[in-house]
């Protein structure tokens, strides 16, 4: 069985909230036009599409929403350590770090088969 990707979000979210809290609590929806308004300062190391154009840069496009907000928030609060990313990321807010993860999570990426 096939899910929609908003709705699978939407379930994670509501799953996050309730182990979180113990209570179910309403997450405020990122916004993706806001984060790839956000993405220009990553574009340098990460590419204007979400993929590195450095090779020690991770390439951001379609990965997981969760992954990309618990990352952002760790080398924000210091718990992951990387110099560039420690300076850029503490000047997020939460909701900076929603919208960014929200977007490079939304970009599609496409396989070729060798040979085509």
């Amino acid at each position: 069985m096939e899910t929609s990707r908003p709705f699978f979000r939407a379930m994670v979210l509501f799953a996050l909230a309730l182990g979180t809290s113990g209570t179910a609590t309403l997450v405020a929806a990122a916004d993706v036009s806001a984060g790839r308004a956000k993405s220009v300062q990553c574009a340098v190391c990460h590419g204007p599409h979400g993929m590195a154009t450095l090779p020690e840069a991770p390439n951001l496009a379609g990965q997981s929403e969760i992954y990309l907000v618990k990352a952002l928030k760790d080398f924000k609060s210091g718990t992951r350590t990387n110099e560039m990313m420690n300076m850029v990321a503490g000047n997020l807010s939460d909701a900076d770090i929603e919208d960014l993860a929200a977007y490079y999570q939304s970009i599609e990426i496409v396989v070729k088969e060798s040979g085509q």
